[in-house]
């Protein structure tokens, strides 16, 4: 929202996107438009490179198969399976792809800039995708969920259940003290839903604001290097998502202690 040095200055940031109108009583921002853009992208990136596959490849394809191949050989490594590490490539594969096409696509010259003039107020067509806690909410609850479900379908509902709510221990002060750390650790798994999607948030955002404002008081000095920085960031923060998703996925499928 706008401060009141950002009002006098003519700088306006806001944290909400923009409604752009509604589909079957739907509303229709910027950022969901955003949004459906970068996975158009995507799609048709995915059937261009993954089109009649060679037995010889070319460049191409053998720049994705050696990325490929990277990649499910580290998730080989934390997962110690590599048909585990097959069965989750494409989840975290997406997850990252997906985070970091948008962050790279908010310094696309039409961002921000393509739009149309409604009360007096210019709306734009394309919003960062990221800088919409309502979606990096909902990538948080999609990645939350699906931990849950893979720790409870590799270990089953009442052993995973079992990491949670435990009565066990040969004394009372045991059983205490492992009913304690059970609901100390299911509050710090709920409290993922904050912690993925605010981290996001706030760095994407953040970086936004910033080149906003150094692209306002210094615009011929300091937005290029600047973007490159923020460019660094987006990626990060894409591989950062990604990991700590691939990670819990571990810990979820992982037995707990006192199952051994």
């Amino acid at each position: 929202m706008p401060t009141n040095a950002m009002e006098k200055s003519g700088l306006d940031i806001s944290l909400s996107a923009e409604r752009l109108g509604n589909v079957f009583g739907l509303p229709i921002t910027n950022t969901l438009l955003t949004a459906w853009f970068v996975m158009i992208v995507l799609i048709v990136v995915a059937v261009i490179v993954g089109k009649k596959p060679t037995l010889v490849p070319g460049k191409v394809q053998n720049f994705f198969e050696m990325i490929f191949e990277f990649v499910i050989g580290y998730m080989s490594d934390i997962f110690g399976s590599r048909k585990r590490a097959l069965q989750f490539f494409p989840f975290i594969a997406t997850i990252f792809l997906f985070i970091a096409t948008s962050n790279l696509f908010d310094f696309l010259p039409f961002f921000g800039s393509v739009g149309f003039t409604e009360a007096g107020k210019f709306v734009p067509l394309f919003h960062p995708v990221n800088t919409d806690l309502n979606v990096t909410l909902a990538l948080a609850i999609i990645c939350v969920i699906s931990i849950e479900v893979a720790g409870v379908v590799a270990l089953g509902f009442w052993t995973y259940l079992g990491k949670f709510f435990t009565f066990r221990g040969h004394t009372i002060g045991e059983r205490f003290l492992n009913m304690t750390v059970g609901l100390i650790e299911f509050v710090s798994e709920m409290s993922r839903f904050i912690s993925f999607s605010f981290r996001l948030f706030g760095n994407i955002f953040a970086g936004e604001v910033l080149l906003a404002v150094i692209s306002y008081f210094m615009p011929y000095v300091l937005p290029v290097p600047l973007m490159g920085f923020e460019t660094f960031v987006g990626i990060v923060q894409a591989a950062v998502f990604a990991m700590l998703t691939l990670f819990f996925l571990k810990l979820a499928m992982t037995e707990p202690h006192a199952a051994h």
